[in-house]
């Protein structure tokens, strides 16, 4: 058997086992086998790494003083924030944003967004355009992780290259962090697969499927 087709293989085993035979057989056991919720993003194993990590960070930031602005998702909406805005595409395009934009906000959320533009330049530049002078602004993109469309899949940033991007339009990253494994990586190729609780959160710097950082607005930009 060829590599690619027992790797192929490997996924089709792992989505039957975390998500068609907990499906069939009942809650109990997808409670046992399962650490995260199937269908969700919050239980998919390549972010595992990741939501945890972004989490404690917004915390760190007392999220009840913040004006918030999502764009384009809403897997943050349950925060004790001050207030929050979510402005979706296609009504708000990054890439073509109205002269008037709303905020300024305190933190700006981009996840898994910028895979999706264009034109990422432009997309980082109303991120800016955004957020408040003394502001946070911060972006999640996926690495090794198969293509998916929404409208379409253009791009995919390093932890260097993501960094790059962002102080290209005047934002300075705090910190840029990356996440994965060659087991997770494979387990995706085919299925958005939930962590099941043998699920390796080993990361393997050189292997990434996930990358986010957080950024402020430089001085003068």
């Amino acid at each position: 058997m060829s590599q690619p087709l027992s790797w192929r293989l490997r996924s089709h085993l792992r989505w039957r086992a975390s998500v068609w035979l907990p499906g069939r057989l009942g809650s109990q056991l997808g409670r046992t086998v399962l650490a995260g919720a199937p269908g969700t993003a919050t239980g998919q194993w390549l972010r595992a790494g990741m939501i945890p990590d972004t989490r404690r960070a917004f915390e760190s930031l007392h999220p009840g003083d913040l004006d918030v602005l999502e764009v384009s998702g809403e897997l943050w909406k349950d925060m004790p924030w001050a207030s929050r805005t979510q402005l979706d595409f296609p009504d708000f395009d990054l890439c073509r944003p109205p002269q008037d934009l709303p905020g300024p906000f305190d933190l700006v959320i981009c996840e898994q967004v910028l895979e999706h533009v264009p034109d990422p330049l432009a997309a980082v530049r109303t991120l800016r355009r955004l957020c408040k002078p003394d502001g946070h602004v911060y972006v999640s993109t996926p690495f090794l992780v198969r293509l998916h469309d929404w409208p379409g899949d253009y791009w995919r940033f390093t932890p260097d290259g993501l960094a790059l991007l962002l102080r290209s339009q005047g934002l300075e990253p705090v910190w840029v962090r990356s996440w994965g494994n060659r087991r997770v990586a494979v387990a995706n190729f085919d299925h958005w697969v939930p962590r099941m609780r043998w699920g390796s959160l080993r990361d393997e710097p050189h292997l990434p499927v996930v990358v986010w950082a957080l950024a402020r607005p430089s001085s003068g930009a």
